[in-house]
């Protein structure tokens, strides 16, 4: 079987959708994965259309196959256009031909590959890399230049092959291996997995094997390691977590991160907490939770959620253009300047990112204002939790961890991917039920995360051990733990 660029594509992505296109198997649908392919459908389309404008007529060529062909070609651009190789092939989006520049020279021939992205991966580079690998087997000759034509603008980008080629080769060899092999590779679920259309089957085959890459953040390393102890299921792992003393001398560091202790939670569906994590918050909590166009940068709503229970007040600061990113941001600054002593407290990277980057672009709030000291000092309840304390649930991601606290969604099923979908359809539409969604999900998300910070303020060290009157009004059962910590179940 040949390796074609797009199974080799799924390959860089993820070596079982590789294997999985590779049979003719199909997916149980994934609306991202869907929008996704529409997406590079339409952009392949419209970027061939304008490429071919920069051309006369009489100097294109369309789909034209085979070596001869390109060794005697007149014309300047085809597009189109099918390659192979003995165990190669490619349908190459336009190749450029480059007349030569003297006698008993060649003409140099420019694979040109279309990426509707804003944002370039090492993926993205890989794949003109194939291309290239399958031109330079019809020419008999290297090909040391590709092109990638991407993005809203369709700014281009010229790719030297060469420095590509020994990883662009090595993946291929990994590729061709999987597609010759009777039977498929070891099932990992990865990063990719949101944006893949085999999410959902790959995902409940894991759960029926209940095999270690359920967790999320172990890494194929460590999944090896446990596997050559004879070690393959979350069950079996529970079984190994042995709780130390730490030495004296340790005692001031980060706890390391227990994969045991997970599987353990996991297994016994109960909360335990590693040493003496803090949460501080003293002052009043906003819960900060943005949606953005990664693709972008930009950032269209700000979601704050000022104070717990039904005093709470939900903010949610729309912006229709990216031109309004600035006002929401204003806005934004405004709402945490009048809340007395205000903490922000987010959940992962993103809205650290949000913060620094806000800052850089549209400036900061006035120097010793209450907004300074705010948006100065955010609370990521994630460090909080990670490594300290393990909820029963695959991962530490705000919907696995509030889910275990018996919170759902309106759309239970959504992720962050899919709030991408939903802005781009607004964009095309101004339908006011999708921007009804939006604002809907990532009011809920900002509620989550009120609810979660609750639960780890209680868990925190603000519980008083050994006190049943207030674990009981707080509904937790607690346990004392002396090696390790506590270990907490929700009652």
């Amino acid at each position: 079987m040949k390796l074609t660029s797009a199974r080799f594509d799924a390959f860089l992505k993820c070596p079982t959708k590789c294997y999985l296109r590779s049979t003719s198997q199909t997916g149980s649908g994934n609306a991202y994965a869907e929008w996704v392919r529409e997406q590079n459908n339409a952009y392949l389309s419209e970027a061939t259309k304008g490429l071919m404008t920069t051309v006369a007529e009489g100097e294109r060529a369309f789909a034209a196959p085979g070596a001869e062909n390109l060794k005697t070609a007149t014309w300047r651009l085809a597009v189109d256009l099918p390659l192979e190789t003995e165990t190669m092939a490619s349908r190459l989006h336009a190749i450029e031909r480059v007349p030569s520049q003297g006698r008993g020279r060649s003409a140099q021939f420019i694979p040109v590959r279309f990426v509707s992205s804003n944002k370039l991966t090492k993926d993205d580079r890989l794949l003109v890399a194939f291309d290239a690998l399958v031109l330079s087997g019809v020419l008999g000759r290297e090909v040391d230049m590709g092109r990638v034509i991407h993005g809203n603008d369709y700014a281009t980008l010229k790719v030297k092959t060469p420095v590509l080629l020994s990883t662009a080769r090595k993946r291929v060899g990994q590729a061709a291996a999987i597609l010759a092999a009777a039977s498929p590779p070891d099932l990992v679920l990865n990063r990719h997995c949101g944006e893949c259309e085999f999410r959902d089957g790959c995902r409940q085959k894991s759960l029926e094997q209940n095999d270690l890459n359920l967790l999320s953040s172990m890494s194929a390393k460590e999944r090896q390691k446990y596997r050559s102890k004879g070690i393959f299921t979350v069950t079996q792992l529970s079984y190994t977590f042995r709780p130390r003393r730490r030495p004296k001398r340790q005692r001031d560091k980060r706890e390391k991160y227990h994969y045991s202790l997970k599987a353990l939670a996991l297994r016994e569906q109960k909360i335990h907490v590693v040493g003496n994590p803090e949460l501080k918050i003293d002052g009043a909590p906003i819960y900060l939770d943005v949606e953005g166009v990664p693709d972008r940068d930009f950032y269209y709503l700000i979601g704050l959620r000022v104070g717990n229970g039904e005093s709470a007040v939900q903010h949610s600061l729309w912006a229709d253009t990216i031109e309004d990113e600035g006002r929401i941001w204003r806005d934004f600054l405004a709402i945490v300047e009048a809340v007395e002593k205000p903490i922000l407290v987010h959940y992962g990277s993103y809205e650290t990112t949000f913060l620094r980057r806000m800052r850089e672009r549209h400036g900061g709030p006035a120097e010793q204002s209450v907004a300074a000291t705010g948006v100065a000092s955010p609370v990521n309840l994630l460090s909080v939790i990670f490594a300290q304390i393990y909820v029963p649930a695959f991962s530490n991601g705000l919907k696995d961890t509030v889910g275990f606290l018996g919170f759902t969604w309106t759309d239970r099923d959504s992720s962050g991917l899919d709030s991408v979908v939903w802005r781009y359809h607004w964009d095309e539409s101004r339908d006011q039920n999708t921007k009804l969604r939006l604002l809907t999900y990532n009011a809920q998300d900002c509620e989550a995360l009120s609810l979660v910070t609750i639960r780890v303020g209680q868990l925190a060290g603000q519980l008083e051990l050994g006190s049943p009157t207030q674990t009981q009004a707080e509904g937790v059962e607690v346990t004392t733990d002396a090696t390790v910590g506590y270990s907490f179940k929700l009652a």
